[in-house]
C-alpha cells in the first residue's frame, strides 16, 4: 500500500474522537492510510487503534513510551510514513476541528505545491465556535509570524497540511525541535527556505468536539519566541 497516502495524526487521549475519525478516513473516496502516533494515552486510545489497525491494515499505530510533544511525536510519525514509502503525507488534529472530507481536496493541491495547507483565512475568515478574542488572538499570532519571518502565507499556524514525500526527505525534519505547535511554523520555514512551493486550500475550522484543548502557558511561549529563534538562524545546523 505504499502507493497510498497516509494521514498522519498525533493523538493523546482522543478516543472517542478516533472512534469517529479512523473510520471516517477509511471511508473517504480517495484511498488512504491512517497511521496514529500515540503517547501512552490512558484512555486506551492506543489500545483501540492498535486493534483496528490488527483488522485493517490501511491502519497503522506508531506507540510511544510516554507524552513528549507535538513537534516530537509528528517528527516519529513522519519518519514512520517516510519508512512506509508515502509519496504524499496529510496531518490532521484528532478531534474534528478538520474535516476529514476535505482531505482529498488537500491531497489535490499536491498537483500544483510541495505543500498544501489547509487554511482557515486565504479569501476570507472561516472558523466557527470561536470566541471573538481567541479569533483574534489565532489571526494576529499568524500577522505576527508573517511579518517575523516575511512569509506569504495567510495561515502559517494551521496543522492541516499535506506533504509531498520530497519536501520532508532532505533531513529538513532533524533540524526541527520545538516541542508544541511551535513545530508547524518551524517545519514550514525551514521548508520554504528550501524553496518548497506552499499553496493555501480554504477550509473551515470548526471548535473542537470533545476532550481538552492541548495548548499550556509553556506551548504558547514557545510559540510566541519561535518565530525569533528562526530569524536568526539559532539552531540552524
Amino acid at each position: 500500500m505504499s502507493d497510498l497516502p497516509v494521514v498522519l495524526i498525533a493523538s493523546y487521549n482522543e478516543r472517542p474522537n478516533l472512534e469517529r475519525l479512523v473510520p471516517a478516513l477509511l471511508s473517504l473516496p480517495v484511498r488512504v492510510q491512517v497511521l496514529v502516533v500515540d503517547d501512552s494515552s490512558p484512555d486506551g486510545s492506543g489500545a483501540y487503534v492498535g486493534e483496528m489497525a490488527r483488522r485493517e491494515p490501511r491502519v497503522h499505530l506508531l506507540s510511544r513510551a510516554k507524552k513528549a510533544g507535538y513537534g516530537p511525536a509528528m517528527v516519529a510519525g513522519f519518519g514512520k510514513a517516510l519508512e512506509m514509502n508515502a509519496d504524499r503525507m496529510v496531518t490532521m488534529d484528532a478531534d474534528f476541528s478538520h474535516d476529514p472530507n476535505d482531505v482529498p481536496r488537500l491531497l489535490e493541491g499536491l498537483d500544483r505545491a510541495d505543500i498544501a495547507i489547509g487554511s482557515r483565512y486565504a479569501g476570507g475568515v472561516r472558523v466557527l465556535n470561536w470566541a471573538p478574542h481567541r479569533l483574534l488572538l489565532s489571526m494576529g499570532a499568524n500577522t505576527y509570524v508573517r511579518t517575523v519571518l516575511g512569509l506569504d502565507i495567510q495561515d502559517c499556524t494551521s496543522g492541516f497540511r499535506a506533504y509531498r514525500r520530497e519536501a520532508l526527505n532532505d533531513g529538513v525534519l532533524e533540524q526541527c525541535h520545538s516541542c508544541g505547535y511551535a513545530f508547524l511554523v518551524e517545519l514550514l520555514h525551514r521548508c520554504v527556505k528550501r524553496k518548497r512551493s506552499v499553496c493555501e486550500v480554504p477550509i473551515t475550522y470548526t471548535e473542537r468536539r470533545e476532550g481538552d484543548s492541548k495548548m499550556s502557558k509553556r506551548v504558547m511561549l514557545e510559540a510566541a519566541l519561535a518565530p525569533w529563534r528562526l530569524k536568526f538562524g539559532a539552531r540552524n545546523g
